[in-house]
């Protein structure tokens, strides 16, 4: 089977690649994704028969069309503060200028009516500067789960009849040919001229893999390790309602460590990820009023970068999310009252407990799990947003650990987002470039630009 460019990975990247390349030319194109398709992705916990991960073959939070985002709280951040370093690669203004042009395509493709915040002018920026707080700048446009999930819908049936797709067919490997590239799957061996890897997170350790058969050039990047808060929504209304997404950074004091919020879900809800077989904590939301939670969440991270000789920031990551399900069969859920007694939380604890919890969690006590630095690191910043949003540190407010955020190895890439052989492209979060829906789906749309040639 021979295409003109073969696109691994059905995230955010690999749509958006899917869509120009279908949109302005007659390019024979495929998309070879692990997962399945929208419809079929469904996750077995349903807190009755099944309370907890049961470690599916593929996980479908984590794989499918649409990505690990697909069942995200929709938030698409247009700025080039956070969510990646595309502008180092492509200039901040053509970052900006297609980060806007994807917010185009979501909302003609279901996104319309949904609300777009941003901090520009905003009071809440001098209240935080004046608590040794930092609001990073940004405009956020929140689709919310359940629009999220429509746009994808839409932008598949629109492409489903243009564009090639294989589910459930993961690539097992990818070679350089002298006419381009081969691509290996467990059905069959494809070929094409040009080729996208688009794998996101979860396929971070198989781009590693990729890169040290091809001998493409990388670096470490970071791992961030933290936990996920819930406390009752009115705490943050205040922030919430005029920003829905702040993303708020404390330099500690006793390690001037950087401690950063993270995907803020006003009334949403605590769920489960399951990555490389490991069980992780996340947060979705919706912009439905019938869907919506009593409770706000949103991560506290550390970010931890390494230095040489140590280079597998993912494995250290991994092990301590691991030491995390051993005692907790999973995700385990604390007080911070407890926490900060010293003492584990118990389920009669909980059960008396006025934040409820949106997830079923192992009671447990994460100092013995999370490094002593990144837990003062945690509490140090619960106080320091107190101060902005009182009853933040409150007893009854919920941690649940652990929350980790995973970088792929940094893939060497040049401003065409290209490998150091021709034809082959490396995009989204896959590449260690981009941290989020709008950087990866910004960086899609520039590659399929720069193959067609505009």
């Amino acid at each position: 089977m021979k295409y003109d460019v073969i696109i691994i990975g059905a995230g955010p990247g690999g749509i958006f690649s899917a869509y120009e390349l279908a949109k302005k030319s007659d390019l024979k194109v495929a998309v070879f994704e692990a997962g399945t398709t929208l419809e079929k992705r469904h996750c077995p916990i349903d807190g009755k028969k099944v309370k907890s991960c049961i470690k599916c073959k593929s996980c479908s939070i984590m794989n499918g069309f649409g990505g690990a985002g697909a069942f995200s709280d929709g938030k698409y951040n247009i700025t080039n503060d956070f969510g990646g370093t595309l502008h180092e690669y492509i200039g901040r203004e053509k970052a900006i200028e297609l980060m806007n042009y994807v917010d185009e395509i979501n909302m003609t493709h279901g996104g319309e009516g949904t609300s777009m915040y941003s901090t520009a002018g905003s009071g809440f920026k001098k209240l935080c500067m004046q608590n040794k707080l930092t609001l990073l700048d940004a405009s956020v446009r929140h689709l919310g789960t359940d629009k999220n999930y429509v746009v994808l819908e839409n932008l598949y049936n629109e492409l489903k009849d243009k564009v090639e797709f294989h589910f459930t067919e993961p690539v097992i490997s990818l070679k350089k040919k002298d006419d381009g590239y081969e691509v290996v799957t467990d059905k069959g061996t494809y070929s094409c001229d040009k080729c996208i890897v688009s794998v996101g997170r979860s396929g971070s350790k198989w781009m590693e893999s990729v890169c040290e058969e091809m001998d493409i050039p990388t670096k470490s990047n970071r791992v961030d390790i933290g936990v996920r808060v819930e406390i009752p929504a009115p705490i943050f209304s205040h922030i919430t309602d005029e920003l829905y997404e702040s993303k708020i950074v404390y330099r500690t004091e006793k390690y001037e460590d950087l401690v950063r919020t993270f995907c803020m879900n006003p009334h949403g809800l605590v769920v489960n990820e399951n990555t490389n077989g490991i069980i992780t904590v996340n947060g979705h939301s919706f912009e439905d009023d019938n869907l919506k939670t009593d409770n706000t969440n949103f991560a506290l991270l550390v970010a931890k970068h390494f230095s040489e000789p140590f280079k597998d920031s993912n494995g250290y990551g991994e092990s301590i999310v691991r030491l995390s399900n051993m005692l907790g069969g999973g995700v385990i859920i604390q007080r911070f009252g407890d926490l900060e007694r010293g003492r584990r939380s118990t389920q009669k604890r909980l059960d008396e407990n006025t934040v409820r919890p949106t997830l079923a969690a192992t009671p447990g006590d994460l100092s013995l799990v999370l490094p002593k630095r990144i837990l003062d690191g945690i509490v140090e910043m619960i106080y320091a947003l107190d101060k902005i949003a009182p009853g933040m540190a409150n007893d009854d407010t919920l941690l649940y650990g652990v929350e980790v955020k995973f970088y792929n190895m940094e893939v060497e890439l040049d401003s065409n987002l290209e490998t150091k052989y021709k034809g082959l492209y490396v995009i989204g979060d896959g590449s260690g470039v981009t941290h989020s829906l709008s950087h990866a789906s910004a960086s899609g749309v520039y590659v399929a630009d720069k193959i067609i040639g505009e």
